[in-house]
């Protein structure tokens, strides 16, 4: 395993997954082009050694593609995370006694480093840096697109401790950098560390808070995964169990907390809940969109530690592929033991990028009784953060559910639109813009697999492409799929979309198709984007409609742009782009790179 992120650096540079960028480069807006252009080639990691105006090298791309987040993850494969929880979960005592105890003995190596190490003297702490002497803007804090209110910490790990229990929690919460000495912290409505705020600000106490940087990466993978509260278990003990050895922990200088002792920066902190809050944003974020200003608490930095050398991680997130879907792969594969548990009919499942983590989940089901799927479906939208996801495709324990599309041209076979289809409601992730009110919004559910006679049994279904599409003047582009029809428009008024899918739909050419995608014009008609597209723009409960096409029904969903006349009146976001001069500099700069 690795020690800390420049153990971890050393060896991507042996296995040749790391660059090293020699040039001076800047911190704004420029090395997230060059990431960004990195990650969707599934290129290396790369390492910028000099950074214009600030005092430390960055390392970015650090989980830049599937294998090389399982090499970070101490795995040769993710899917051997979940032999692993596996076999943790088939810990069974004897019947008591010593017996209980010897039975257990095999498998106790399992939970080798589940416990932190606490040590006197900390790398992290080399340098001690307090109250007036900080200076964030020291920091190559990436501004990663050009609407961004500024820098953000990406990779930050944030810990805090529960002001009534003392429950630790790391999480992982962008964070706006707003002077020398303060930060915004983004701790969304559902997130642990505005719970413990909110505890603190009933006490009427200030919150005292560590944010870590760097470190062991199983330790920054930990910060993102979806632990549920379990008494007494942190991300510190879930990164030592996946890394086999204890992390090592010291106390902060200025708060009572434990800190990584092998990260490479601290900054040590409070925020008080009694101050008021401040303007954050836009962000643009991991669903491809820029998030709107809204009001978070000031995190205050009371020091700043770091190693000699430090090295300064960070990611950028946007339109998919992105690093943070192998993080969410890793999160699947860890936790599909424990859905299990809980709904043992359950094969796998999987959330593609495509879909943003929450929006998009296909589930393979063992089928044994009519209305599985749903109660399958119900199931996990209760369980933790999967109470956020938006569309749940169920198909049969035989069909792969990744890679994603392909999955559901498969359950487009077995569904009959209106009959196989069911919209719910529930909570939603803060950051979805499309939905009817904020964090609430509209679920859909559709049943894929093959229906039993209680259910209406099977529908004959030919999924068809047709090679001429039928001329209409307010299409923008379209393209067909077997039983997809993918469909592009300049939307100028309310109802347009609807109004143009019923047309189409009325042509030969709706034989064989039992799903339309509407999006708007800029949108490309790969599978990959117009997914992206139209999950993000979706409310179900609003947005999907049943409507006849020449061989039956057919399920529109409508992901356009929503207009204050259809009854919208929340922002609705600018999709993330870069700058065409930041594009054009990098390309005149490629071979300078190195890359």
């Amino acid at each position: 395993m690795f020690k800390n992120l420049r153990a971890y650096l050393e060896a991507l540079e042996r296995r040749g997954e790391l660059k090293r960028v020699k040039v001076p480069v800047s911190s704004e807006l420029e090395i997230a082009e060059i990431a960004d252009r990195m990650v969707k080639a599934g290129g290396p990691a790369l390492l910028f050694e000099g950074v214009v105006g600030k005092d430390f090298p960055v390392a970015i791309g650090l989980f830049g593609t599937r294998e090389r987040t399982a090499f970070a993850l101490g795995v040769r494969d993710l899917d051997e995370l979940s032999a692993k929880v596996e076999a943790l979960l088939t810990l069974k005592p004897g019947k008591g006694g010593l017996s209980a105890l010897l039975a257990l003995l095999p498998k106790l190596p399992l939970l080798r480093g589940f416990f932190p190490k606490w040590v006197g003297r900390a790398p992290v702490q080399e340098v001690v840096l307090k109250e007036e002497a900080v200076d964030l803007s020291r920091l190559p804090v990436l501004k990663c697109w050009p609407l961004d209110g500024g820098p953000f910490f990406t990779l930050p790990l944030v810990i805090t401790k529960d002001p009534e229990t003392g429950e630790l929690n790391v999480g992982m919460y962008r964070m706006q950098v707003l002077d020398k000495r303060s930060t915004a912290m983004h701790w969304q409505l559902h997130k642990v560390g505005r719970q413990h705020m909110e505890k603190a600000s009933k006490l009427k106490k200030r919150l005292e808070v560590a944010v870590a940087l760097g470190g062991d990466p199983i330790l920054t993978y930990a910060a993102t995964a979806p632990l549920p509260p379990l008494p007494g278990v942190s991300e510190f003990h879930l990164a030592g169990f996946l890394r086999g050895a204890p992390v090592e922990l010291a106390r902060g200088v200025t708060v009572d907390l434990p800190v990584p002792a092998e990260a490479e920066f601290v900054l040590e902190g409070y925020i008080d809940p009694e101050e008021p809050l401040v303007e954050e944003g836009p962000f643009g974020d991991h669903t491809g969109f820029y998030t709107p200003v809204d009001l978070y608490p000031r995190f205050h930095v009371t020091a700043l530690t770091h190693r000699k050398g430090a090295i300064y991680p960070a990611t950028i997130v946007g339109v998919p592929p992105m690093e943070d879907a192998y993080l969410i792969e890793a999160s699947e594969r860890l936790f599909l033991p424990p859905l299990r548990l809980i709904l043992p009919e359950v094969v796998d499942y999987h959330m593609p990028p495509e879909g943003v983590a929450h929006n998009w989940v296909n589930v393979a089901l063992r089928k044994e009784y009519p209305g599985q799927a749903y109660k399958v479906a119900y199931g996990m939208l209760g369980l933790g953060q999967m109470m956020f996801a938006k569309v749940i495709v169920a198909v049969d324990g035989d069909v792969p559910v990744r890679p994603g599309f392909q999955t559901l041209l498969e359950a487009l076979k077995h569904l009959l639109p209106g009959r196989d289809t069911l919209l719910l409601r529930g909570p939603m992730d803060v950051l979805d813009h499309s939905s009817r009110g904020f964090a609430f919004g509209g679920k859909l559910i559709l049943d894929g697999t093959r229906k039993l006679p209680e259910e209406g049994g099977e529908v004959p279904f030919i999924p068809r492409v047709h090679p001429a599409l039928p001329q209409d003047p307010e299409v923008h582009a379209q393209r067909q799929w077997p039983g997809i029809w993918g469909v592009t428009l300049g939307k100028e008024r309310p109802g347009q979309a609807l109004a143009l899918a019923e047309r189409l739909l009325k042509t030969p050419q709706s034989a064989g198709i039992r799903l339309m995608l509407l999006a708007d014009h800029d949108i490309l008609l790969t599978p990959e984007e117009l997914l992206w597209a139209v999950l993000n723009n979706i409310d179900p409960e609003r947005d999907a409609r049943v409507l006849e096409g020449v061989e039956g029904p057919v399920l529109v969903l409508d992901g356009t742009r929503k207009l204050p006349e259809e009854g919208f009146h929340r922002v609705w976001p600018e999709r993330i782009r870069m700058d065409g001069r930041i594009k054009a500099l990098v390309e005149s700069r490629w071979e300078e790179y190195g890359l």
